[in-house]
């Protein structure tokens, strides 16, 4: 009897383990395409512009999540869950899915065992004990591969509905082992703890207390007064953690404003509007098509909106309360969806009335009474038509189960395709919701990062049609105007989103970048100071202040800036490579090199970077070494007249005179008034004999058309023009003509410059061409590029 016992059991257990292993797969089956989403919506805040997760230790910055409209504000544990993504990968996607895909299984699998041992328990094992199991598997496989779930696993922030979940279905589990147990204290600690973390995650756990007592009442102690004489220490313990619930909402304010009273709606608008918005929910239980990003629902104003919902709502409120009253299971399950429901869909109001991922809870309670309805009619038609034999018994059941499974995952499977990309994502839900002008922004947004600037910005024309005081879509549309160089109307469209959003650092971050793009670096100060003083981690910020403050010429008042945006963003390339060209303006070239070569280590095809590190180590004296890094600049941005200049200096200075003549023609083919570019050719040729490639008459021609560019005021221009007429043979021409640069480099401080041309002055006063040197002996030091500074 004892063997047969422990066969049972053994059979018991392969049962259980092989129906958890099958709905784990089934979940990953339904996700496994969801890995390469990228950040959406409420990502962008919460997660890449995040600054506290991107440090794990030790953990108080990512248990110390930004206060604002961010999904992680006054969420603790889903910010510090973030922080563990960004230590494994930094901002790479697909450790973040991996994290909500194995969230989600474990939740489907605690769902599992508290179904599991409900069925078992004294109330229900007469109906459903001998089929705890399969009953058990069906809902938690339902209910993993739904479609509607797809919110809460596939965009990367709303884990935090998946992730209170789980702590949700844990505090139930603990209760349950704890009222089966010997160790009951054990797990009723257990509970407390998973309550205090779902209470960390989001606000939905502030229900779970209350879903618990339920429960106990009715299945586990027998009645709610012998539930608290039971266990009166752990609801004690459990309602505790609505101090920290309160706290996490207070000290935010609201959650920036996004859930509570003070919000834009009405408690009233908010209430009545939630009636239709619960039908559509259950709608999309047994239908869930179509699936929305984000509705942009107006509120509920007319009475056909309102009183056919309300009756329809009213009714089954009604039938929960009298079920619960008459101990009936059905009546939980009644409540568990308006427990999971009634912190985002009853008189407190949120920022927006209706979305997919608060349904991730209730939906439970939905799969479950399919479930067991649909076991109840097929028992009792076997009991009818007097079929017997597990065989016979299952098979049916097991077909309907694999098909319905099928058709959830499949549509979920299809769901995660419209995550695939930011466009398409956006599109679908523009597509379904044509009127959600926030959609139309974020469709902007997604076009306007793939370069389709023109048709981000009918975009954003068509979201301000729809509502022409949302500030985000006056922001993006003066982004796209920006980049077209159309600056004084970003500024108009920018100046509108900062009456709109009066402490908006980003918007005030933007209209001052726009600003220095008109040339007026010192108004955008201001603004880029304004910015800061209301955000201090907003790495762009500094690096834009850092930007005007070098176009200003206070080049060491910027270094502080870069260094904070770097430390903000140590990956960025190319906020290292404009901290290099800070210190390198501030006379620290040799510190500047480091930060060249972290940029290029970082991003080795940064064209930029390898053009200013060229040029610092030119500035040191390593010449040889500068080569490499502008041919390898030339070869990423070939069309850059800058870098052609640059290469052409330092290959004369090498000797490679027909090369450097090369690089410079080719820089003047692209920019024709590109002075550098004509300045070293006029000097090569001029300084030069014949057979180095020398040609007098063009260098003359050459070098008065760099005066007429820069006016007869600029000494370095008059050198090359002194140096051609003397090579021409002009010389009381090159006399005069070094004279005036002489006298005007004196005049301007450049004593330097003015004794070397005083040099070549001796030159032409003895009728003599003045000639460039021939490259200096290795190891000699290098006298700067090839002409005096």
């Amino acid at each position: 009897m004892r063997g047969g016992s422990a066969r049972l059991r053994a059979s018991s257990r392969r049962l259980t383990v092989l129906s958890a292993t099958v709905v784990a797969l089934a979940a990953f089956a339904a996700y496994y395409n969801s890995f390469g989403g990228p950040f959406i919506l409420d990502d962008v805040l919460s997660i890449v512009e995040n600054r506290s997760i991107t440090r794990l230790w030790p953990p108080w910055t990512a248990l110390s999540p930004p206060v604002g409209s961010q999904t992680v504000s006054g969420r603790p544990l889903v910010n510090l869950s973030l922080a563990v993504n960004y230590a494994i990968g930094g901002l790479n996607v697909r450790s973040y899915h991996a994290l909500n895909l194995l969230v989600h299984v474990l939740a489907a699998l605690v769902l599992f065992g508290v179904l599991r041992r409900t069925f078992l328990l004294p109330a229900l094992r007469d109906r459903f004990g001998r089929a705890c199991t399969p009953l058990a598997t069906a809902a938690a496989l339902l209910w993993a591969v739904h479609p509607l779930q797809t919110e809460s696993v596939t965009y990367i922030v709303q884990r935090a509905e998946s992730i209170v979940g789980l702590f949700y279905l844990l505090t139930l589990y603990g209760v349950i082992r704890g009222a089966q147990s010997p160790r009951g204290t054990v797990w009723y600690a257990g509970a407390a703890m998973t309550c205090l973390l779902g209470a960390a995650s989001k606000e939905v756990m502030a229900t779970a207390p209350l879903a618990v007592f339920l429960y106990d009442g009715l299945f586990l102690a027998g009645s709610f007064r012998e539930a608290l004489r039971k266990r009166w220490g752990l609801y004690v313990a459990m309602a505790a953690t609505w101090g920290l619930l309160g706290y996490l909402v207070v000290s935010t304010d609201h959650r920036g404003g996004t859930a509570g009273f003070g919000t834009q709606l009405s408690t009233w608008s908010y209430a009545r509007s939630q009636f239709g918005i619960i039908v559509h929910y259950l709608r999309l239980c047994v239908w869930p098509s179509p699936l929305v990003l984000h509705y942009g629902s107006e509120p509920a104003k007319i009475a056909r909106e309102i009183v056919p919902w309300a009756t329809l709502i009213a009714i089954l409120a009604g039938a929960t309360v009298v079920a619960l009253w008459r101990r009936l299971a059905i009546g939980y399950l009644g409540a568990w969806f308006a427990l999971a429901l009634a912190p985002t869909s009853s008189i407190v109001p949120t920022a927006d009335l209706v979305f997919e991922h608060r349904m991730y809870l209730a939906l439970a309670a939905p799969v479950v009474l399919a479930v067991t309805c649909a076991y109840t009619m097929w028992d009792r038609l076997l009991a009818r038509i007097g079929t017997s034999g597990p065989a016979k018994r299952w098979a049916i059941p097991a077909v309907v189960l694999v098909a319905v499974t099928a058709a959830l995952g499949g549509t979920t499977v299809m769901r995660n395709r419209d995550y695939r990309s930011k466009l398409a994502i956006y599109q679908d839900t523009v597509n379904k919701r044509p009127r959600n002008f926030r959609a139309w922004v974020g469709l902007g947004s997604a076009l306007f990062e793939e370069g389709k600037t023109s048709e981000a910005i009918e975009d954003y024309e068509r979201a301000l049609r729809l509502n022409p005081g949302f500030a985000d879509a006056h922001n993006n549309l003066g982004n796209a105007l920006l980049r077209l160089r159309r600056t004084e109307e970003a500024i108009e469209h920018y100046r509108k989103a900062l009456r709109l959003e009066p402490n908006s650092a980003k918007v005030l971050n933007n209209l001052g970048k726009a600003l220095a793009t008109m040339g007026k670096p010192q108004d955008a100060l201001e603004y880029f100071e304004r910015a800061l003083r209301i955000d201090p981690w907003l790495a762009g910020a500094h690096v834009n202040l850092g930007n005007a403050l070098l176009r200003l010429g206070r080049p060491k008042d910027g270094i502080g800036h870069y260094e904070e945006a770097l430390r903000l963003r140590p990956d960025d390339a190319e906020i290292s490579n404009d901290l290099g060209i800070a210190l390198a303006r501030s006379g620290r070239t040799q510190e500047s090199i480091r930060y060249f070569e972290r940029a290029l280590r970082l991003e080795p095809a940064f064209a930029e970077a390898h053009n200013n590190l060229g040029s610092a180590l030119v500035a040191v004296g390593r010449a040889p070494d500068a080569i490499g890094h502008f041919e390898e600049a030339l070869r990423l941005r070939p069309d850059s007249p800058e870098i052609h200049c640059a290469l052409g200096d330092l290959l004369a200075w090498a000797g490679r005179t027909g090369d450097a003549a090369s690089h410079y023609e080719q820089a003047m083919r692209l920019k024709p008034d590109q002075v550098r570019a004509i300045d070293g050719l006029a000097w090569l040729l001029a300084t030069h004999d014949r057979d180095r490639g020398g040609d007098p008459a063009r260098a003359v021609g050459l070098a008065l058309r760099e005066r007429e560019l820069t006016g007869d005021g600029d000494a370095r221009s008059l050198d090359t023009l002194a140096a051609a007429y003397a090579a021409a043979g002009r010389f009381q021409e090159a006399v005069a003509t070094a004279q005036r640069a002489v006298s005007l480099a004196s005049t301007a401080g450049q004593d330097q410059m003015a004794n070397i041309i005083e040099t070549r002055l001796g030159f032409y006063r003895d009728h003599r061409a003045f000639r460039e040197a021939a490259r200096p002996a290795e190891g000699s030091p290098l006298p700067g590029l090839p002409r005096a500074p």
